[in-house]
């Protein structure tokens, strides 16, 4: 009984530590992803639209994600989840891409990048609202002081100011963060694919409408579509259930993973599109990092949520073995004990 009750015990802490390496190892490679979503939307707008280049990707990422519905013949989503679906929907499909893809117009993507910065600590923010996480002390004084070390940055590179394109910014960051926050409540049960897909799918009426309503009149480029293709298939779609998947397992420590993307969206501006990374943009970017190097050894409590405990309370099919036992297990005799 006791080598039992110690396998038990180890078997039990196993599963409990390896859902958030995973989490820790789906949301870097999301991460990874990501960081070129913002120089392959600037090769896009050399010769598309904003709203084609935001509208499009959406919808060739939904012919993806209908694709992978069908053929793996996943159950629709319930009530509750459909409903923060729509949200997430409306915050990563539309929002964010959108309002990113216009202040790319006239702002460099590693400046874009670093104030992308911000959204981790905006994502955990709606993980204490929408999520059920409560982070410590430490967390939020490593959280906040990234925020402060890209808001300094942005108001540097600005001049003291606030342009247009940093309020398109912060209403992206803002849309995203509830995007992501929704979406992850959601994949806890239906999964990080299923999860992305659909919320492509909810928004294809809308994207399809989009894409077809500004399509360009000529062809672009061959830089301009590989830049759309990598920011259509890549940061639409393989990145996001990748990107959902780690979410699951911890929204608010694993989207501090995030406050690496400005590093390696800097370097990859550097390198593909000729941008001038000063010393400033470097230190803010290892500053950033820092910060999530606090994140995460810092503590972060689950806390009862309802919404999601309904949410998970569908109920599961169970395995065959488990039906047939118990199809095979007589009932008690009348007057036994139980």
């Amino acid at each position: 009984m006791v080598e039992v009750a110690s396998s038990v015990t180890r078997v039990r802490r196993v599963t409990a530590q390896r859902p958030a390496l995973a989490g820790l190892v789906l949301g870097g490679l999301g991460v990874v992803v990501f960081s070129g979503s913002f120089p392959a939307t600037k090769f896009a707008l050399h010769d598309l639209s904003p709203w084609f280049v935001s509208f499009g990707r959406a919808a060739v990422a939904a012919a993806l994600a209908a694709a992978a519905l069908a053929a793996l013949r996943r159950t629709r989503p319930s009530r509750s989840e459909f409903g923060r679906l729509v949200i997430a929907a409306l915050g990563v499909v539309i929002a964010s891409p959108l309002l990113a893809a216009l202040a790319l117009e006239t702002t460099p993507s590693a400046h874009v990048a670093v104030v992308f910065a911000l959204l981790p600590a905006v994502t955990a923010a709606f993980a204490v609202l929408r999520g059920g996480e409560r982070p410590g002390a430490v967390f939020w004084i490593a959280a906040l002081a990234g925020v402060a070390l890209v808001t300094a940055f942005a108001l540097r590179q600005s001049h003291g100011g606030i342009t247009l394109a940093d309020g398109y910014l912060l209403l992206a960051v803002l849309a995203c963060g509830v995007g992501y926050s929704e979406g992850a409540v959601v994949a806890r049960t239906l999964g990080g694919l299923e999860t992305i897909c659909w919320a492509l799918v909810i928004c294809l009426p809308l994207t399809l409408a989009g894409s077809i309503i500004s399509a360009p009149a000529a062809m672009p480029s061959t830089d301009a579509v590989l830049g759309f293709l990598y920011v259509a298939v890549f940061s639409m779609f393989i990145g996001f259930v990748l990107w959902y998947a780690g979410l699951a397992r911890g929204i608010a420590r694993v989207s501090q993973l995030q406050l690496f993307q400005p590093l390696l969206t800097v370097a990859l501006s550097a390198l593909l599109l000729d941008e001038h990374v000063g010393w400033l943009t470097a230190l803010t970017a290892l500053g950033v990092i820092a910060s999530v190097a606090v994140t995460q050894v810092s503590r972060v409590r689950k806390v009862h949520d309802a919404s999601a405990s309904h949410t998970s309370a569908r109920p599961r099919p169970l395995p065959a073995a488990a039906t047939r036992a118990s199809e095979d297990r007589a009932p008690p005799a009348a007057g036994s004990r139980a």
